[in-house]
């Protein structure tokens, strides 16, 4: 009776442990970075038995809204988010997110100064980064050497237009560039800000009047108009990453400017036709070099009002650690791996070698400075943002307009016209000026 009792016990313990696995529910977005944690995160769950993890996987746009709505609610709905550096020194200083507190084996250290940097507050960590990127530009090598263009390592956009029309052949399938035209603050605007501030642009002045009707304004956009409509896919103002990564990996996109995560999936044999036709050059310059490529981490961050904090703090300091790094190695290959985080990513060799692109890589996220990103002094920080809270309104009604003159609905003037009232009103109305 004595060893049924015990047993008995033991078991309704057994299954009072596993009642009380702590959930944890991740707000995350579907790039394929995402898609490979969620995959390998049973080893985490393996080695942490107490903890479940559930995942909510969404578009970046929907992501972005979701996330904001239940931190700023205090919904409660997530433990873990993922989130950039806009929202991480924003949300920190509000403290709507928990320090990030890591132990030594962590090393960190060992994170890019640029990503530390972006993710921190007054020293202290607020997200940590899965994977960092900057934009660059690439290209198909082949059609370059067809077409008797040498680009160098760091273009002109007039030298980009010129490559684009020589390439430029939708008969066989072949767009001469592949931009981003669907709208979002961080979409179609992320690209449009780099191109703005190399035309010699800004968002706001000192005064932190906007700046959408300025001369830099009008050329770039106008120019950026022109260019997809005359060397671009059709449709091109509902492309965004995954849209334009289908394209190319079909090799159907002669050029594309975008977040130098791509280049990992476009030289993977197994996802592109094109993956050993791939070269890699800076972002496109202009009028100056500065913001001319952004600064972008996907971090991990955890909202103050979970109540699961501590099971929080151990997964993502398991997801963006080196361990997690040479986990995806052996089993992807270190071509696959999260780049744009740790300097010890960058100085493997195996890394190296199987990373055709990783020196221009961290040449671009080098490059890119939040505190000194536009011509015209500027009252912000950010290359591709404005760090301020208004700006996601701003940059989503701006984008919006953006997109519409893409797709022929509405004049460059006009949209750039309604751009600057939408943002004079959001500046206005949180008290910029009066």
């Amino acid at each position: 009776m004595k060893l049924k009792a015990s047993l008995a016990i033991a078991f309704g313990l057994a299954a009072g442990w596993a009642q009380a696995a702590t959930e944890l529910v991740i707000a995350t977005v579907n790039n394929g970075h995402m898609i490979e944690m969620q995959k390998l995160s049973k080893n985490f769950e393996t080695a942490n038995p107490d903890i479940k993890l559930k995942w909510v996987t969404l578009e970046e746009g929907v992501l972005r809204q979701r996330v904001t709505t239940d931190i700023a609610t205090k919904g409660g709905q997530f433990d873990v988010m993922t989130i950039g550096m806009y929202e991480t020194p924003i949300w920190g200083k509000k403290g709507w997110l928990q320090e990030i507190k890591t132990d030594a084996a962590y090393d960190v250290d060992d994170l890019l100064p640029a990503m530390r940097n972006g993710l921190s507050v007054e020293g202290k960590l607020y997200s940590v980064p899965f994977y960092g990127e900057s934009s660059m530009l690439m290209y198909r090598k082949d059609l370059a050497a067809k077409a008797g263009v040498t680009l160098g390592d760091k273009p002109t956009w007039t030298q980009v237009k010129d490559f684009a029309a020589k390439i430029h052949d939708p008969k066989d399938g072949v767009y001469g560039i592949c931009l981003r035209g669907k709208p979002g603050w961080g979409d179609n605007m992320a690209f449009l800000s780099t191109l703005v501030n190399t035309y010699g642009g800004q968002w706001f002045d000192m005064s932190w009047k906007p700046q959408l009707e300025s001369k830099p304004w009008k050329d770039a956009i106008t120019f950026y108009v022109d260019l997809l409509k005359n060397y671009g896919p059709p449709g091109s103002s509902a492309n965004s990453f995954n849209e334009i990564l289908a394209l190319y990996n079909e090799g159907k996109c002669g050029m594309w400017i975008d977040a130098t995560i791509a280049a990992s999936f476009i030289t993977d044999p197994k996802q592109s036709k094109v993956a050993d036709k791939v070269a890699f050059a800076q972002a496109p310059t202009q009028v100056t070099p500065k913001g001319a490529n952004w600064l972008w981490a996907w971090a991990l961050g955890i909202p103050a009002s979970t109540k699961k904090g501590d099971a929080a703090q151990k997964f993502v300091a398991w997801a963006t650690s080196k361990d997690y790094i040479q986990l995806v190695a052996k089993t992807n290959g270190w071509g696959h791996v999260p780049t744009g985080t740790r300097k010890s990513t960058y100085a493997n060799p195996e890394f190296q070698k199987a990373a055709v692109f990783a020196a221009a890589e961290k040449a671009a996220i080098d490059s890119a400075n939040p505190n000194d990103s536009t011509l015209p002094k500027s009252p912000y920080v950010g290359v591709q943002f404005a760090a301020i809270p208004e700006f996601q309104a701003i940059g989503i009604a701006v984008g919006q307009q953006m997109s519409s003159a893409l797709a022929g609905k509405t004049t460059v003037d006009a949209a750039l016209k309604a751009s600057q009232n939408a943002a004079d009103r959001e500046m206005k109305k949180a008290g910029y000026y009066k």
